[in-house]
């Protein structure tokens, strides 16, 4: 399995910007098969231009959330068979900023992470806890409790499913969880997709936060990380290209 290395460009872009970045990532690129899978997620406004710029390259597209709801009166929802419409391979669920600002309920994520299976597209299921939940020792219970949720909800699709732990007190901080520490979590997870599949090989846990050139190696050199799900990087195409050439 190669590892996958995901972007969320968060609420950043813009048409022109965009097109230069992915332009300069393809020309780093120059033609050969990257050491990892790769994929950026993106504001569903560009979805279209995503999916333009990038059929038939290296590089797969997604969204950052999905509605829970297949359709109706849900003003200002974005539906699965919608990313579907726009070949969405990817949608991050559950992201910290979505719990936190929108008060997603594990519950909540685990039905888009649902509605996003039934439409072939794989859900990047965010797990992690906040720095007052670390330094109560809470960490393991947090991560195992939310991915609980995800595991109940797809039941046999859980081989199926993509997790991110990202840890709160680390996201766009720049405060980065030590490769040890990540590695401990990772093996938490690891264990509890074992528990519920018989295919635990084929779920890439990733590492979300503050991911960088700098610091990529010696996270990705863990044996339980298989990948990472990478903010501010992602949005300069060296540094992105960079931990994708850190993935091996």
């Amino acid at each position: 399995m190669k590892p996958l290395i995901a972007g969320n460009w968060k609420m950043n872009g813009s048409l022109a910007a965009n097109e230069a970045l992915v332009k300069a990532m393809l020309d780093g690129l120059g033609g050969q098969t990257p050491a990892a899978d790769m994929a950026l997620c993106v504001p569903a406004l560009y979805l279209a231009q995503l999916q333009s710029l990038l059929t038939g390259s290296p590089i797969a597209w997604g969204a950052q959330d999905v509605s829970s709801h297949e359709q109706g009166a849900y003003t200002g929802e974005v539906s699965a068979s919608m990313l579907k419409d726009f070949a969405c391979r990817y949608v991050i669920v559950g992201h910290s900023e979505r719990r936190q600002y929108h008060g997603e309920t594990d519950l909540q994520v685990a039905d888009k992470a649902k509605v996003a299976l039934a439409h072939g597209i794989t859900p990047i299921v965010c797990v992690g806890e906040t720095l007052a939940e670390r330094e109560a020792g809470q960490t393991e219970a947090v991560v195992k409790r939310q991915l609980a949720a995800i595991i109940h909800a797809v039941a046999h699709c859980t081989s199926e499913i993509v997790v991110a732990y990202e840890p709160v007190w680390a996201i766009g901080t720049g405060k980065t969880a030590s490769p040890e520490q990540a590695q401990q979590v990772h093996a938490v997870l690891r264990a509890q997709i074992a528990a519920a599949t018989q295919h635990p090989e084929r779920v890439h846990i990733l590492y979300g936060g503050s991911m960088n050139a700098a610091n990529a190696a010696s996270l990705l050199a863990q044996p339980d990380i298989d990948g990472g799900l990478i903010g501010g990087a992602s949005l300069k195409a060296a540094d992105f290209l960079q931990i994708v050439a850190s993935a091996h």
